[in-house]
């Protein structure tokens, strides 16, 4: 007969098991969630290459790889040990202080924890490469990719994700922002702005490619000439993949399943991010066809603004994908889908030119994702995910409460994201600039990057030589002679 230590000792064991398959659950879960947003990576090569001209498509693509490369060599080294070392959720500090080389750092949950982070960071550090592409030296590339992922970016993460950072939702009650924190669960702010302002940054120091805005003399053009994407197949696939990615990046910052209510808000997050997505995408390419048939009459479908606003919608639902209703988040995709527009054109106006639109779908979007979750964050899944009283501006205004907190705390995080990146990022380009190590020189900018930089272009299009095809021919004709022809009885009968 089972005595009572027998039986407490096997529900302790059985405890003991179920908190490894669970612990052992969450590690698979991040790993999945964090191998597809790495994926995106190869989402971004394709749609960066599709975008510009042929004559630069080695150059961006082995900017891409390296992005990952620089990414996880910086991120290793200094940028998680800033974003997360020593955090405590009872102090506020700006910067972490421990962990370099991830020393001390042994566990899966932990290891997992910085393969997930790590693939975050490598996305912020693409973002700007897009931008900049067709013009920028690769010694500058190198240069801010470091900076960014390794310092600035780390930072970013720390203030608003750390435990121990000043606007974050996960420190202490007693220090959290406002009484809520900023609510940015995948990175609209985090990820998506910090990358989007270093790309308008450096596309404003850097100038246009030549020939974009002004002639050889630089006499300012009439209108803009816009250089046609050399691949839309290779746009339309790193759309899809990036949208693929997505749902590794959206619910995979649940950075857990096992606990209970984790698989909820996963769900909900695949939701309003595939509705959002959709949404952008329509409202972006409907309300082109509107402007575009009440400017010249003409309907026109343009695939450039259904790819840009699918990702702008994905950018706008990233911070609130996880306390947005499904209906709030078509909402924000069709918002987002404008957005893009407006500061497309608005860049062209001011004569930024963005080679792959990212400044638009990121920066434009990231502000967009933060200020709808100051709007739209519903009670009830803020309760859920977060746990805090402070939700969407929209909810506190029907029910006559009107204290717009949260909103508040979004806003003050977006401005914190766009002084903090300006105060290291504008001096950083201007050193680089003034040190000649920031853009090519103008003949290497004309030839192409590939053949200046590369050891020769992507494209082998040169085809046959000559001689070959001279060979050909005579043996084609040697051949024809020797058919055998029907003798002229033959043919008559």
């Amino acid at each position: 007969m089972a005595t009572v230590e027998s039986i407490s000792a096997s529900i302790a064991a059985l405890n003991e098991s179920i908190e490894t398959t669970n612990g052992g659950l969450d590690v698979f879960y991040l790993l999945f969630a964090g191998a597809m947003v790495f994926f995106m990576q190869a989402g971004f090569a394709m749609l960066c290459a599709g975008s510009i001209r042929a004559k630069n498509v080695k150059n961006i693509m082995l900017k891409n790889i390296l992005d990952a490369c620089g990414g996880a060599v910086g991120f290793w080294t200094i940028g998680y040990a800033f974003a997360y070392g020593g955090a405590d959720s009872s102090k506020i500090t700006f910067i972490g202080n421990s962990d370099f080389v991830l020393a001390n750092i042994h566990d899966g949950a932990s290891l997992i924890g910085w393969f997930f982070q790590f693939a975050f960071a490598a996305t912020a550090a693409t973002i700007v490469a897009g931008t900049v592409a067709e013009r920028c030296k690769f010694e500058a590339y190198i240069a801010y990719s470091l900076m960014l992922t390794g310092f600035v970016y780390p930072v970013v993460v720390h203030s608003i994700w750390s435990s121990s950072g000043f606007l974050s939702a996960f420190t202490d009650d007693a220090n959290k922002f406002l009484g809520s924190g900023m609510i940015d669960f995948a990175g609209s702010g985090v990820v998506h702005m910090t990358g989007g302002v270093t790309a308008l940054i450096a596309a404003k120091i850097l100038g246009p490619r030549i020939g974009r805005f002004y002639d050889a003399d630089g006499n300012e053009l009439a209108e803009p000439v816009s250089f046609p994407p050399h691949s839309v197949a290779l746009q339309v696939l790193g759309t899809f993949i990036l949208w693929v990615g997505w749902y590794g990046f959206n619910p995979g910052s649940t950075l857990g399943i096992s606990p209970a209510g984790y698989a909820d808000v996963a769900a909900l997050c695949a939701v309003t991010t595939t509705l959002a997505a959709a949404a952008g995408s329509v409202s972006a390419m409907f309300t082109d066809m509107v402007m575009t048939r009440k400017a010249t009459g003409e309907t026109m479908y343009d695939i450039t603004m259904c790819m840009n606003g699918a990702l702008s919608g994905l950018v706008g639902i990233t911070a609130g994908c996880s306390v947005c209703e499904p209906w709030a988040a078509l909402v924000i995709g069709i918002v987002a889908g404008w957005v893009y527009i407006f500061w497309s054109n608005l860049l062209v106006k001011l004569k930024i030119d963005d080679a792959v639109d990212a400044i638009p779908v990121h920066f434009g979007n990231g502000m967009w994702g933060c200020i709808a979750t100051g709007l739209f964050a519903s009670p009830g899944l803020v309760d859920n995910a977060y746990g805090t009283p402070n939700y969407g501006w929209f909810y506190n205004w029907g029910m006559g409460n009107g204290t717009g907190k949260l909103l508040a705390v979004e806003i003050i995080g977006v401005l914190f994201i766009i002084g903090w990146v300006g105060l290291i990022m504008i001096p950083y380009f201007m050193l680089l600039n003034a040190m000649g190590l920031f853009r090519v020189d103008a003949l290497e900018e004309e030839v192409g990057l590939d053949i200046s930089h590369h050891k020769g272009a992507a494209y082998d299009l040169s085809g046959p030589s000559e001689d070959v095809k001279e060979k050909y021919e005579i043996s084609n004709s040697q051949r024809k002679k020797e058919i055998v022809l029907p003798a002229e009885g033959e043919e008559n009968a």
